[in-house]
């Protein structure tokens, strides 16, 4: 984003370190760095220039196809190495994570997780709660200092009304989607500080000093609490650190993320009974709401101890294969 903000202003090597960065983006997220950038550059364009405008000065002023080569050249390779690898990738990737996810609420086909269906619009909530106290101070602070906003504005060549778009950028693609995370609200975070740097004034030191302070004290206490047990821990951790590691690990889905990361992967999720033939014994987590379902049936097929483990609302039970009579 600082590259091309730079680049708009006369500095065109900057461009090429804007298209760096989003092949950068495509490695680590995909195409949905273009889409975020999009949203963020293309109205603060139309603002400067016009619609047409807009356009013409994309053209003029920064290099699109040396760029875009550049881009290509860092990115694709990896994606050509990826499908060849593992044939479907391009499929999985960019039709089922950026547009079924995207567009089905509940998404059924994450193969590493599962869908994160939310009521369309709370990634303005995540918003608010992921930047705290920044998401309550910053508003309050454009509105009570606007004419100095306006001031600054007219100095930064723009940069206010950029990170502004950069800012909510994130917010207006995910506005209409249903599987969102908290963390979808990040790339628009570091326009957040440069907004706070543009409506500083030396006067606040001490009270943003003081506000700054909140979040990481706030951290600290929770990491004590959830280390001394003083509150609910809702990982997994704990629970799969019970187990045997040289026993099989299956999860009635959905399979949570922390069980998959501390098992290292090996905790599956059970789809169909033909999973377990072949094993003389695995352990099954369930949640604990559903015990009085699953346990009877695997009962009935296997020899199930009680909860041998358990998290704040999973737990662990123990099969073996029944005896031959």
């Amino acid at each position: 984003m600082i590259g091309f903000y730079q680049c708009w202003r006369g500095e065109t090597l900057w461009g090429y370190v804007g298209f760096i960065g989003l092949a950068i983006g495509l490695l680590a997220k995909g195409p949905v760095a273009i889409v975020l950038f999009g949203l963020a550059v293309f109205p603060w364009m139309v603002i400067q220039h016009g619609l047409i405008g807009a356009f013409v000065e994309l053209w003029r002023r920064f290099p699109l196809i040396k760029g875009t080569l550049l881009m290509l050249a860092i990115a694709l390779p990896w994606y050509i190495m990826a499908e060849r690898a593992t044939p479907g990738f391009i499929d999985y990737f960019i039709v089922g994570e950026h547009y079924k996810r995207f567009v089905e609420p509940g998404w059924t086909g994450d193969l590493y997780g599962s869908g994160h269906e939310e009521p369309k619009g709370k990634i303005w909530f995540f918003w608010l709660l992921a930047v705290l106290p920044w998401s309550l101070i910053l508003p309050v602070l454009m509105l009570v200092r606007a004419k100095f906003g306006l001031e600054q504005a007219k100095q930064n060549h723009g940069f206010t009304s950029f990170a502004i778009w950069w800012a909510l950028s994130p917010l207006i693609l995910f506005t209409v989607s249903s599987n969102i995370l908290p963390t979808y609200v990040l790339p628009g975070t570091p326009a957040i500080g440069l907004l706070i740097a543009i409506f500083w004034k030396s006067k606040d030191t001490i009270w943003m000093s003081i506000a700054a302070l909140i979040v990481p004290v706030a951290l600290i206490a929770a990491t004590y609490m959830l280390s001394t047990g003083k509150i609910a821990d809702n990982s997994d951790k704990h629970l799969i650190e019970s187990l045997d590691p040289d026993v099989r690990v299956f999860y009635k889905y959905p399979r949570s993320y922390s069980g998959q990361y501390y098992s290292f992967g090996q905790a599956k999720v059970l789809r169909t009974d033909d999973q377990l033939e072949g094993l003389e014994q695995f352990y099954l987590i369930t949640f604990k709401d559903r015990m009085a379902y699953d346990y009877p049936y695997y009962q009935e097929k296997f020899d199930c101890s009680d909860v041998v483990a358990e998290s704040h609302n999973r737990g662990a039970i123990l099969c073996k294969v029944k005896p031959q009579q």
